[in-house]
């Protein structure tokens, strides 16, 4: 029996997982793909591409030549476009997808959330009086914050952002999660921080971050992800986790291979 071809959209650390779980296992033939905006990604030990498809012609020419039985989109949640042209890919070439995507934070009990649609947003509620904000929304969500430029803002991000992106009143942090809320607490305290802004990821690398604003109670401005792409005329299903997606996987394994007269 053949193996089940897989192609995994990554960007998030379910698909780093599920790459480390397909490693040596002959059932199927995974490939990895990145955008490639990190400069030294995490890689599993299986095989994998870095860069666009060239638009959602491209991922469809890709699903037919070299081929692919199966998609998994576990790109991160607000990889919108990416996830959009997977979904249409899947729609064309009519081959199952699979929507990896974690579960999105939840307010608890002692939170200060705002709750807003985008990064426009985000910078308009900070209002008028200058504050010291912690911004962990990735090095190509900072344009906005420029049309604020009256607070003071500490970046972290895994790369360095681009100078013309930058807020003029702004020290940058470079570091990769996951962090422990301890380390986060002691962030917010040596910077005097009085509101975090960061993107609704869910997952438990950031977490903590949420935990010490919490605790220490420093206002958080939550911008929500990005609505799920029309599925009409799609199969498709979804998975909250990497053993979920492996279990999707294996309940499909023999399929594809059996549609190919093997």
């Amino acid at each position: 029996m053949l193996s089940s071809r897989v192609l995994i959209l990554g960007g998030a650390g379910e698909a780093a997982e599920l790459g480390r779980r397909l490693a040596g296992d002959g059932r199927f033939a995974p490939v990895l793909s990145l955008a490639g905006r990190t400069r030294a990604p995490s890689l599993p030990p299986i095989p994998h591409r870095i860069g666009g498809f060239g638009g959602v012609e491209g991922l469809v020419r890709w699903l037919s030549d070299p081929g692919a039985d199966l998609l998994i989109c576990a790109t991160h949640p607000f990889a919108e476009q990416m996830r959009r042209h997977a979904v249409e890919a899947a729609r064309r070439t009519r081959i199952p997808l699979l929507m990896l995507e974690r579960p999105a934070w939840k307010p608890e009990p002692g939170d200060r959330w705002t709750e807003v649609a985008d990064m426009a947003a985000a910078a308009e509620a900070l209002g008028a009086l200058p504050r010291r904000v912690l911004l962990t929304v990735g090095q190509k969500d900072l344009a906005p914050f420029t049309a604020a430029p009256h607070h003071h803002y500490i970046i972290r991000s895994i790369e360095r952002p681009l100078a013309e992106s930058l807020p003029p009143r702004v020290a940058l942090i470079s570091a990769r999660g996951p962090f422990a809320e301890e380390e986060e607490r002691a962030l917010l305290r040596q910077h005097r921080i009085e509101t975090l802004i960061t993107k609704n990821s869910g997952g438990d690398a950031t977490v903590a971050k949420l935990a010490a604003a919490r605790a220490l109670g420093v206002s958080v401005i939550m911008v929500q992800r990005p609505p799920t792409p029309a599925l009409d005329g799609v199969e498709v299903e979804t998975a909250t986790d990497a053993a979920g997606a492996m279990a999707w996987l294996e309940a499909r394994h023999g399929l594809a291979s059996r549609l190919r007269g093997v």
